[in-house]
């Protein structure tokens, strides 16, 4: 996916100024396409020029002129057409569980430190999404038009779940191989166990 995939997904909703699209990456779409500021701007450009979308400019008394970008009939037959396409299961890039895989030659207190910021970090995004979904699905029910969002909200809820509940298992299978100092010893881990061959 290209960010201005995520741009025309984002102008189904409305139209939206480039300011109104950056806050909405910021607290929706964000969770699954991260972009900054520059590259949403930089990206309205491009998909202009491609007339994927028009700009209308508002005037606005005693604050600067702003641009309100709406889909044209291009941009809705480009987002289908990407729409239709296979998508492409995510990949794992994760500098924490390349130097796990390498427990036995590093020092364990700076990954048992990460990993504790770690978990309060999806701590904190479950709490996000949490809120969210009381906020705009109280009931658990979406209209059509909304069903997507729902569904997008509940996955990156159960993720962030098992994200967390694994950073838990993980700064616990630590501690007792710290408290132990014998990279020698067996580990239980859940439900079944794991030899460490120091």
């Amino acid at each position: 996916m290209a960010l201005g995939d995520a741009i025309l997904a984002c102008l189904t909703e409305r139209p939206m100024t480039g300011y109104e699209l950056a806050k909405t990456f910021d607290a929706s779409i964000g969770f699954f396409w991260k972009a900054n500021h520059q590259q949403i701007y930089r990206e309205l450009t491009r998909l202009r020029d491609r007339g994927h979308i028009q700009g209308r400019e508002v005037v606005q008394s005693g604050k600067p002129n702003k641009l309100v970008y709406t889909l044209t009939p291009e941009g809705r037959a480009a987002l289908r057409h990407w729409a239709a396409r296979p998508s492409v299961p995510a990949s794992i890039k994760d500098d924490l569980l390349v130097r796990l895989y390498a427990l036995d030659s590093v020092d364990i207190e700076p990954l048992r430190t990460d990993l504790m910021a770690r978990l309060e970090h999806h701590r904190d995004r479950f709490a996000r999404y949490e809120r969210l979904l009381n906020k705009r699905f109280p009931q658990g029910t979406a209209s059509p038009a909304d069903l997507g969002k729902l569904l997008g909200l509940r996955i990156g809820l159960s993720h962030e779940r098992a994200v967390a509940e694994w950073c838990e298992e993980a700064i616990d299978a630590l501690s007792a191989l710290s408290a132990g100092a014998d990279r020698g010893k067996v580990v239980a881990i859940g439900d079944g166990q794991r030899e460490n061959n120091g």
